[in-house]
């Protein structure tokens, strides 16, 4: 086992690995930028090396300041987190080339994945259903729009390297396709540093449903089961939940076998997870994450499995300590991402310093955040507050506490705005309540600006 991992993040995600290798004995170094100095990590971890200014490029996207970190503090490993560098295949190898073992899966299997046009060629192969589209392309817009044609409409020009919602573009019809297309191979240069794009059919409205996998490096595989992540805005989650309700059981046996199957295929070890579209009773494979997920804390509610003690354990090369028929869930659990955002201007972030922060308790209520009252929340990075997790027996119970936990929830400052009282409304809605929401609610409910959905 590692004596010392370096944590290549900030915020929450950094605070909560932080904590598990506490658990197990292992010593942490923080990186913070600028910007971070006075976050909550830099006061827990053992260590803390400052990386750079505020600026991401400059600080946590720099693989040589943050590998030079590892090295000067005795680092034996890297978990990255989730964003910044966490699917990055290059900052894998660099970390390989210097000693570091990185904290996910093998570089060489990132990079397959992380192309997602090639990631759908492979899961196809595998077996796996993928919706009808086309492999990478950066043709002209004429030969683009005949490819648009034979896939039909509605469909979704994704970027090849694109994530977490962004570099995603949908096109309804013919006429807006053009433009659509030289706007995301644009906006994909700019954000991924790739233009390459591909096509695939829009299925609206649909459940959005994904599956955790836990893989070691003795060809060993399971899943953690389902969670359904439908909620969204601008493809990016606002609620996630476990079990997926309102979803027929058989079917998510077959997307959970599927999910793994797909992993040992293609070589992944550590823990990721399979993203797929729901419609009626078909499903189809959308893409692969390498790297842990914001949203992993439900899956740990119902399992009582640590997935970052996991992570760390396959990457030090030991095997995974259970089967798949050892594998139990009890119980519901539901999250709630709390942004610094405002609601009624599109979503816009709205940054400050928080003069008010009092989170929710009770019982079984998670709280992971690295916020404090007087802490400012940065401008410069992902605007997520703290999640909200709550566990009941069942799926009322669960939306029930979460409904208390988010009225408890104290947290504002001057030009601070958050999504509680939006996801108090999203929770409340009948058709959430009878779990017949797709990833259109947000638009049904006249919620905000959720263009794109």
């Amino acid at each position: 086992m590692f004596s010392t991992v370096l944590i290549a993040n900030r915020g929450e995600i950094a605070l909560r690995v932080a904590r598990t290798c506490r658990e197990m004995g292992i010593r942490t170094v923080a990186v913070c930028s600028t910007a971070d100095e006075e976050s909550a990590v830099t006061g827990f971890a053992d260590s803390v090396v400052r990386i750079g200014p505020a600026a991401p490029r400059r600080s946590y996207l720099s693989a040589p300041a943050i590998t030079e970190a590892a090295l000067q503090t005795g680092a034996e490993a890297v978990h990255p987190g989730y964003g910044f560098l966490s699917e990055d295949p290059d900052f894998a190898e660099i970390c390989e080339a210097g000693g570091l073992t990185f904290i996910g899966p093998p570089a060489d299997v990132m990079a397959r994945l992380g192309d997602k046009a090639a990631a759908r060629r492979i899961m196809s192969e595998a077996g796996l259903p993928v919706l009808p589209g086309t492999d990478a392309t950066g043709a002209a817009a004429a030969e683009a729009k005949r490819m648009a044609d034979a896939v039909g409409y509605p469909l979704m020009i994704k970027a090849v390297a694109g994530g977490g919602g962004r570099g995603m573009t949908p096109v309804r019809g013919p006429r807006e396709f053009v433009r659509a297309y030289r706007e995301t191979r644009a906006a994909a240069k700019s954000l991924f540093g790739d233009g390459r794009v591909y096509l695939e059919r829009l299925v609206e409205p649909a459940r959005h449903i994904e599956v955790q996998v836990l893989c070691d490096r003795h060809g060993n595989g399971v899943h953690l089961g389902e969670r359904d992540c439908s909620v969204q805005r601008r493809h990016q989650k606002l609620v996630e939940e476990t079990p997926a309700a309102g979803v027929d059981r058989a079917m998510t046996e077959r997307m959970c076998e599927a999910a793994v199957t797909g992993a040992l295929a293609c070589g992944f070890t550590g823990a990721g997870t399979f993203e797929f579209l729901v419609d009626g009773d078909d499903f189809h494979l959308m893409e692969i994450n390498c790297r842990i997920q914001v949203e992993h804390p439900v899956t740990e509610m119902v399992t009582g499995i640590d997935l970052v003690r996991e992570q760390i354990r396959i990457a030090a090369g030991l095997p995974l300590g259970f089967a798949q028929d050892e594998v139990r869930r009890h119980g519901a659990a539901i999250e709630c991402r709390v942004n610094a955002e405002d609601p009624e201007r599109g979503f816009a972030p709205a940054p400050g310093t928080l003069t008010a922060f009092r989170p929710p308790g009770g019982p079984f209520t998670r709280v992971d955040t690295d916020a404090y009252q007087g802490r400012r929340v940065p401008p410069h990075y992902d605007s997520l507050i703290a999640k909200v997790v709550t566990w009941g027996p069942d799926r009322d119970a669960a939306v029930a506490r979460m409904d208390r936990a988010l009225g408890e929830f104290t947290v504002g400052g001057p030009g601070v705005h958050t999504t509680t009282g939006l996801l108090r409304k999203v929770i409340g809605e009948p058709r959430f309540r009878r779990a017949e929401h797709t990833t259109a609610l947000l638009r049904e409910m006249h919620l905000g600006d959720s263009q794109g959905e």
